[in-house]
């Protein structure tokens, strides 16, 4: 389970606003009054030909693995997906759209984007935790990326999922979380690529934070 945004661009001289995908299973509404909240100008996306006037794109998602990539598919933004990716636009997935950027899972059979390599796996059952995992967790930073402040901060960052993307590139690791004896993949970055298993929307000034720094980027890096 899980969540996520995406972003695009065609003319950077006139590009202002980040693109929402809508596929029918993202809470649209949360993410996009998060952005609001920013003052950062949002579009929603519900077609490929609908990105004219956006820069970059995120992908949310919430529900289940098969029926999100069914839906991709029927909307045809599986190939667009990955045509802005092999173009160096910047991407950011949360929560099932952190899941859907790598190959399978073992939550249904259809492949994944495959815009990371590795797989997504259940959750393991630990005597001291619940599955889904839901509720707080902090953050624990592996690598730099746009969307971490690099400080020996603690961030605690808001949870729901019973699967767990398992990168088989250490590389795009950037942050793990704690979920009993073991932890979870928390951020992945490879690129102008990267995406939350948390939701940042609901995290408070954490998620607030994190989406400000990922925005921050996008304007530094001419991407918006």
């Amino acid at each position: 389970m899980c969540l996520s945004l995406l972003t695009f661009t065609l003319n950077p001289e006139v590009t202002s606003k980040i693109g929402l995908i809508d596929y029918g299973m993202g809470n649209l509404h949360s993410v996009q009054k998060a952005f609001e909240r920013l003052k950062q100008a949002v579009k929603i996306i519900n077609l490929p030909s609908d990105i004219n006037d956006v820069g970059a794109l995120v992908l949310p998602g919430v529900g289940s693995f098969d029926p999100a990539m069914q839906e991709l598919k029927k909307t045809n933004f599986i190939p667009f997906i990955k045509s802005w990716v092999n173009e160096g636009k910047p991407l950011l997935g949360i929560c099932l759209g952190l899941q859907l950027f790598f190959e399978s899972s073992e939550e249904g059979n259809e492949p994944g984007l495959g815009l990371l390599k590795g797989h997504v796996r259940k959750l393991p059952i630990e005597q001291s935790e619940r599955i889904p995992h839901m509720g707080w967790a902090p953050l624990k930073e592996v690598k730099g990326c746009p969307l971490l402040e690099n400080s020996q901060k603690t961030n605690w960052v808001y949870f729901v999922h019973s699967y767990s993307a398992i990168p088989s590139e250490k590389e795009d690791l950037a942050a793990t979380a704690s979920f009993g004896e073991s932890s979870v993949t928390a951020i992945v970055w490879q690129g102008n690529i990267g995406a939350c298993q948390f939701h940042p929307e609901k995290s408070s000034k954490t998620g607030h934070d994190i989406l400000q720094r990922w925005v921050n980027w996008l304007k530094t890096t001419n991407k918006i």
